[in-house]
């Protein structure tokens, strides 16, 4: 019998909110739960005091791979998300070359089978080269073997609203949906940080809230004209939030997400000119921090979206002005929005799970993934310790990244095992092995 097939006895896991259970995996898929779940070939995970959740998924992961290997690999970058409870991700294209044609997804989908950490689902381009100007090739991106289903020109908005209609039409056809990267250029030309009252005083440029919101109020609108999907990525002001909000009231196909950072900082760290603080879109403030989480809470926000960007250091380890923008993610996110949301009562285990997992994998339309734990079903399980509490030691990751705002900070909650198709990739919060594909 091979290690994809042993059988494992998870016992006393408590799933989301609900009370403890033990569940049975066999041969890729949870084979029984409760009173049902036992074997006396299977080994034994102790689970008690711990959360199970369907395996996570992340709309929103940068891979960089191919063509900046320096940053990050797929085998890395899977590797972490496998450590922070993931079973799924979503790579962007903004890799080198762009992600942009069936060529490249179909290559970044095989470098995931590869790796066998996570499902990797390759994000592609909306245009050609992320440039702007040429729709890229949706529909044969939609019918490779990476079935593409989200496309997207993260870190660079697609700005002409002639041919964000075009789009929105275009992947109508096959259910798909255009994730878009709300920032008007134009209002955001040498931006350094969030414009407000620590911009002023610092002498950085601002970045304006209307530059985010203005492209929302746009795109949605567009969605509703043509009946289509859009993908509200990393929103980060209060506007943002009621524009989203407003669209969803009137029956717009409008999903959204927010990064753990984003639930957190803001722009007072800035004052230290530290660029691990530097990202896109920027820290806001605190009031921008509070109408996040509350949007989060009452569903506004469906999904929270890592944003994991890894630099090499040199791109970090300098002057602010030339500081690359992006933070790594993926192997705190859960703590940090176990931080934000559950410990301030916000959200229950139960909720995460939702907005962690079955959102994310409803919305990016991914098979077997943010399934209830439930006999049948495919066994992709997170286990949370919701009681551990740990320092964030960059150099002690699975990523290449070291640019983590967090870095040096205690932490609440910890996975400690994640199961992918029924093999723990994660066991007693380490690393184990991945699924290899026969």
């Amino acid at each position: 019998m091979s290690d994809y097939q042993r059988r494992y006895l998870i016992k006393g896991a408590a799933p989301g909110a609900g009370p403890a259970t033990d569940l049975l995996i066999e041969d890729g898929r949870i084979a029984a739960t409760g009173r049902e779940a036992s074997g006396s070939n299977a080994q034994m995970i102790d689970a008690d005091g711990l959360i199970a959740l369907p395996g996570l998924v992340d709309m929103h992961t940068h891979l960089r791979e191919p063509g900046r290997e320096d940053a990050e690999t797929v085998e890395t970058g899977s590797a972490a998300a496998a450590r922070g409870g993931f079973t799924a991700v979503h790579a962007m294209a903004n890799s080198s070359p762009v992600a942009d044609t069936a060529g490249v997804v179909e290559q970044v989908h095989h470098l995931g089978l590869r790796a066998g950490w996570v499902d990797v689902r390759p994000v592609g381009a909306v245009t050609i080269g992320l440039e702007g100007q040429r729709l890229a090739e949706l529909g044969a991106m939609a019918q490779s073997r990476a079935r593409v289903r989200v496309y997207s020109d993260d870190g660079i908005c697609v700005a002409d609203p002639v041919l964000m209609r075009r789009a929105l039409e275009y992947v109508k056809a096959f259910d798909g949906v255009i994730a878009q990267h709300a920032q008007e250029p134009r209002l955001t030309e040498g931006a350094q940080m969030n414009e407000g009252e620590v911009s002023a005083v610092l002498g950085l440029a601002g970045w304006p809230a209307v530059a985010e919101e203005s492209i929302i109020a746009r795109d949605v609108l567009l969605a509703q004209h043509v009946n289509s999907r859009v993908h509200i990525c990393h929103v980060s002001t209060a506007g943002s939030v009621e524009l989203i909000r407003w669209a969803k009231q009137r029956g717009i196909k409008v999903t959204a997400e927010v990064t753990p950072h984003h639930l957190w900082l803001t722009d007072e760290l800035v004052h230290s000119f530290d660029p691990v603080y530097k990202v896109n879109p920027p820290l806001r403030t605190d009031t921008d921090v509070h109408a996040l989480r509350s949007g989060l809470a009452d569903g506004t926000i469906d999904v929270v979206g890592t944003d994991h960007a890894p630099h090499p250091s040199e791109a970090k380890d300098c002057e602010w002005a030339q500081a690359a923008m992006g933070m790594t993610g993926l192997e705190t996110a859960v703590s940090v929005v176990q931080e934000a949301m559950v410990e301030t009562g916000l959200l229950d285990w139960d909720a995460m799970g939702r907005i962690m997992s079955t959102r994310p994998a409803a919305i990016g339309q991914v098979p077997g993934q943010g399934r209830p734990l439930a006999a049948g079903e495919p066994a992709n399980i997170t286990l949370i310790d919701p009681a551990a509490r740990w320092r964030v030691e960059p150099a002690a990751m699975a990523t290449k990244g070291r640019n983590s705002p967090f870095a040096g900070r205690q932490l609440p909650g910890d996975v400690m095992a994640t199961f992918f198709r029924g093999h723990p990739t994660v066991l007693d919060g380490q690393l184990n092995t991945p699924v290899r594909e026969a």
